[in-house]
């Protein structure tokens, strides 16, 4: 094989979701699809690269220094959503159910990983929250790391007026207790909510 072609194929198995296989098969394809798809993509690619960057202000990704979140003069600035990743704000969005702004901390704390606090973009939260912020949603992933992560930032929080509250976890909507982990139905239950 070509080590062109090689490379290719090594490029695309670092993908999300893309094993040596898949990505054997996704180089293929491209090829077999040259004028159609490859040079296309291959040109948005470079395009991309080239205009989209992170939003100075939240972290976001977009082709402006601030995003359209932090520039819609509609959201509610005293609401700072907390997420791990752009792929969190998109989910978060998607849902359509929250107006504030949001702040992308690039990652969780993570021993194992040797990622601590100065690795994230939590000083940065810090000084945006002391500034015209009433409350701080951490919406972050319930896994140890997230949860740590959480905890952390609730402690750096505390000395400014503001609330700090968390996305609640639990049995989702249309979940069945049976098919629920434990920590998740632990959860649940101490976050239960009074009825009427």
């Amino acid at each position: 094989m070509d080590t062109q072609l090689e490379s290719l194929i090594k490029r695309l198995a670092r993908l999300p979701g893309l094993g040596p296989r898949s990505a054997r098969r996704a180089a293929l394809y491209l090829l077999q699809n040259r004028d159609r798809l490859m040079l296309p993509l291959a040109e948005e690619l470079g395009s991309v690269a080239r205009t989209v960057r992170n939003c100075a202000e939240c972290g976001n990704l977009g082709n402006a220094d601030i995003c359209g979140i932090c520039s819609d003069t509609q959201r509610d600035r005293s609401l700072l959503c907390v997420v791990e990743d752009v792929g969190d704000l998109w989910a978060m969005e998607r849902a359509a159910v929250f107006r504030g702004t949001y702040h992308v901390l690039g990652g969780t704390l993570s021993a194992i990983d040797g990622r601590g606090p100065e690795d994230l973009y939590i000083d940065r939260l810090v000084s945006r929250a002391s500034t015209a912020v009433s409350e701080v949603i951490l919406a972050l992933s319930a896994t140890v790391e997230g949860q740590t992560t959480a905890h952390y930032i609730h402690e750096r929080l505390q000395s400014l007026p503001v609330e700090v509250t968390r996305l609640a976890h639990g049995v989702p909507i249309g979940g069945e207790l049976d098919f629920l982990d434990d920590g998740t139905l632990a959860q649940a239950l101490k976050a239960r909510a009074r009825l009427g």
